[in-house]
């Protein structure tokens, strides 16, 4: 019931944002847009983003080594079918599955790795933050988008320096939760939940040491501002031209709001504020949203493509996506996340 809940829920958003971003526009002028595009500039777009999802196995492997040490050719098959969950299921679940994935492939606690997915998401959403105050110089930005910075600078840093904390007092934390559980939940309970605990804290331990955070953070700027020079290559199959600033602001803002509930693929979360960022710096509307549009699918297609191969080549099932996507509900009973 709440897995049909979170689709529909995700759908009727998706389809809010698809009517803000399309209604005013004539979709004929949008589609004429998409078919007089030059497709050849996706070809070197698709193969930078390979290269940036490549530095985010790289970084996976950086924060799994104190775990236990994955070399990146068994790493970037795992990475890969998680991007293609994320693009199918709603409510991101294709990170439970990248987790689960890990467990089967090579026997990594799923309570751990989730744990440093979690710092990644965090890391990325700072990033995003980080390139916004960059470009501020450069752009003028509303006072809409201005108040979404604010909020998101708030919750983006306060989630980093809890985790933080939690990860340079790992035995005051334990001793936190286990007396939390020990008084609040029921006795058959407790083993099970301080269990996944104990290995969700294990997996924060690459943000126990200054170095560690600093190559994470610089990871993630690379990784992003090489998806931004996609975004830059796919530009050029259009007719409009704007600085790498505006993109790197449009690289932010729409993986930001990707993060709020939607469906598989994030449709209408990533465009609609893509439209919108691009209209404010004078890009026409039919323009910005074939562009857009194009782009979307360019990010979507080519992972998911791959991650259907490595599923295949990796003898990933649907029934472990079904079981991995299912454990979501279950993730504090301990049956799965051992």
């Amino acid at each position: 019931m709440l897995r049909r809940w979170q689709f529909w829920l995700g759908i009727i958003i998706s389809l809010a944002f698809l009517y803000i971003a399309l209604a005013k526009l004539n979709l004929g002028l949008v589609w004429e847009t998409i078919r007089r595009a030059n497709y050849w500039w996706i070809v070197p777009g698709v193969t930078v983003y390979f290269v940036a999802v490549w530095a985010r196995t790289w970084r996976w492997h950086y924060m799994l080594r104190s775990i236990q040490a994955i070399p990146l050719s068994r790493l970037f098959p795992v990475v890969v079918i998680g991007y293609m969950g994320n693009n199918i299921y709603p409510a991101r679940a294709g990170e439970i599955i990248r987790a689960y994935v890990l467990k089967k492939k090579e026997g990594v606690s799923i309570s751990a790795s989730l744990a440093t997915i979690v710092v990644e998401r965090i890391f990325d959403g700072v990033t995003m933050l980080f390139f916004v105050f960059v470009v501020l110089p450069f752009v003028t930005l509303d006072q809409d988008l201005r108040h979404v910075v604010i909020l998101s600078s708030l919750l983006f840093f306060a989630a980093l320096a809890i985790f933080f904390i939690i990860a340079i007092s790992p035995r005051r934390t334990k001793m936190v939760y286990d007396w939390l559980i020990d008084r609040f939940l029921p006795e058959r309970l407790r083993g099970p939940i301080k269990g996944f605990a104990d290995r969700f804290l294990e997996g924060l331990r690459s943000l126990r040491r200054p170095r560690d955070m600093a190559m994470i953070f610089i990871t993630s700027v690379f990784v992003w501002l090489t998806e931004t020079v996609k975004y830059w290559f796919v530009m050029h199959s259009f007719q409009f031209v704007v600085s790498f600033f505006v993109l790197m602001l449009m690289t932010a803002v729409v993986n930001l709001a990707t993060t709020i509930p939607s469906s598989p693929g994030y449709v209408g979360t990533f465009d609609a504020p893509g439209i919108a960022i691009l209209e404010g710096f004078g890009v026409p509307g039919p323009l910005a949203a074939g562009y857009t549009l194009i782009l979307h699918a360019a990010l979507w297609l080519p992972i998911t493509l791959l991650g259907f191969y490595y599923m295949w080549r990796e003898s990933v099932t649907w029934k472990d996506f079904g079981i991995a996507a299912a454990s979501k509900e279950r993730e504090t009973t301990g049956d799965i996340f051992g």
